[in-house]
């Protein structure tokens, strides 16, 4: 059994590399963390290279590719810290106009959340709400039990809502009071929130293994007492354990994307958000007093591990998702 990347795939995450690289360079992205507002032509960019119609039909303009090559195309993204509502227009392409060609954006929010949180509220054009039914809940990101819940869309300027503080500079935030339920979508909820939380997942993956690289090579360029200070012992424990918590969490992710099993999209979520949060916390232990500042962009990875762990199930609830299955 052969569980390697194809040729394909491999292209595929190369390719996407080479764009952000391009697009979203590490200059790009200090201005954005001043200016956090979409940039409108990297979407539409995006857009016209498949990135939101990945997994459309090839009849209906899209590429026809699989959840796998999402997810190897969202670890990308999460490694390049790109912002913007990725999950929400991946996952609506196909229901909302505009959104795949790049030219719209969407949001999407979780009803029974407290708060119920909205994500680059001033650039979406809409906002996706989507809930459980009655007595629905403890079931993992996709819902092994009950009935799958609704799913309503309302324009961006009718929904009330209120400036709430973000920990991330990279994505605003706002705190949804109330949506008009004015139009149902057809989606399948279940499905929705699985592939929500395996997106997600995916970032918080590409992210880990991107402060697994900052983390070794600012070991081998600093150096103390004559030495890098990667020949350290203790720094290469650090070095070794990020490695270890970033291959575990790959192996998992990998794995969901392929079974798209909600036990196994839960256990991916939960390693992936603590592969991210516990290897940009040891990152910034590697580059010491300097990781702390702010012109050291290790910190914009913590911040955004911290927000998508919070993001369609929380380790809280994933740990309780597991237990049950465990016992069912």
């Amino acid at each position: 059994m052969d569980f390697q990347l194809t040729d394909d795939q491999r292209a595929l995450r190369d390719g996407t590399r080479e764009l952000l690289a391009g697009r979203f360079g590490r200059d790009r992205l200090r201005a954005a963390v001043g200016d956090p507002a979409l940039d409108r032509a990297l979407w539409r960019e995006l857009g016209a290279a498949g990135f939101f119609a990945l997994r459309l039909p090839e009849e209906d303009g899209g590429v026809g590719l699989g959840l796998p090559a999402a997810v190897l195309v969202f670890e990308e993204a999460g490694r390049a810290l790109l912002p913007g509502p990725l999950v929400a227009c991946q996952l609506l392409a196909g229901a909302v106009d505009g959104v795949a060609a790049g030219e719209r954006t969407v949001g999407l929010c979780e009803a029974e959340r407290e708060p119920v949180l909205w994500e680059h509220p001033a650039d979406c054009d809409e906002l996706i709400l989507v809930e459980r039914d009655a007595g629905h809940g403890g079931d993992g990101p996709g819902g092994a039990q009950g009935r799958t819940g609704g799913a309503y869309r309302s324009a961006s300027d009718r929904v009330v809502c209120a400036p709430f503080a973000s920990i991330d500079p990279l994505t605003p935030l706002a705190r949804v009071m109330n949506v008009p339920r004015t139009e149902s979508l057809a989606l399948d909820v279940r499905r929705l929130r699985r592939e929500a939380a395996l997106l997600t997942a995916a970032q918080q993956l590409g992210s880990a293994a991107r402060t697994v690289e900052m983390a070794v090579r600012h070991a081998r360029e600093r150096e103390q007492f004559g030495a890098p200070i990667g020949s350290f012992q203790a720094v290469k424990h650090l070095c070794a354990q990020m490695l270890v918590r970033a291959e575990i969490a790959r192996s998992a992710v990998y794995a969901a994307a392929v079974t798209d099993s909600v036990l196994d999209v839960t256990a991916a979520k939960l390693l992936a958000d603590e592969a991210a949060v516990g290897n940009a916390r040891d990152c910034l232990q590697v580059h010491g007093g300097m990781g702390f500042t702010w012109e050291a962009d290790v910190h914009l990875h913590l911040k955004r591990a911290w927000l998508r762990a919070e993001r369609w199930e929380a380790a809280r609830e994933a740990e309780e998702a597991l237990a049950a299955g465990l016992i069912a």
